[in-house]
C-alpha cells in the first residue's frame, strides 16, 4: 500500500516567503508551470524530504521554489519548449528559467548587447 502524497509547499524563490500548500496530482519539474492563487509560477527547484519509519524511507514533504510569471513575458517557441527572450541573439540561454547572461533580468527589447547568433543551437 503506497503512501498519500503530503501537500506540497511553495514557496516564493526570492523572498523565500511560503505562499501556502497545494495538493498536485503529478509534481512538475524545473520549468515546469504551477497556477496558484489565479497566478502562475514557474517551478525553479523541487525539494523532498524523507523520514525513516518501520525500516523504510516515506516521503514527509515536498516544496516547490517557485518565481512569479511575469504579465507579457517575452516569450520565444524553440524546438518543443518555451524560452525567456529572443532566441535569435547570441546571448540568449534558450531556456524556460533564464533570459541570457549579460541581462538575465531583462528586457530584451532595446538590449544594446543584442548580437544575431550566427547557427541556432539544438536543445
Amino acid at each position: 500500500m503506497s503512501d498519500p502524497r503530503p501537500p506540497t509547499e511553495l514557496i516564493l524563490s526570492q523572498t523565500q516567503r511560503a505562499l501556502g500548500q497545494v495538493q498536485l496530482e503529478t509534481i512538475p519539474q524545473p520549468g515546469g508551470a504551477v497556477l496558484y492563487g489565479g497566478v502562475m509560477y514557474t517551478v525553479l527547484e523541487r525539494r523532498h524530504r524523507y523520514q525513516f519509519r518501520a525500516n523504510r524511507y516515506h516521503l514527509q514533504a515536498i516544496a516547490l521554489y517557485v518565481q512569479a510569471a511575469t504579465p507579457g513575458e517575452d516569450k520565444t517557441w524553440l524546438g518543443d519548449r518555451w524560452v525567456i527572450g529572443d532566441a535569435t541573439c547570441q546571448y540568449n540561454a534558450q531556456s524556460p528559467l533564464l533570459r541570457c547572461a549579460l541581462q538575465p533580468d531583462g528586457p530584451c527589447g532595446g538590449c544594446g548587447h543584442y548580437q544575431p547568433r550566427s547557427t541556432p543551437r539544438s536543445p
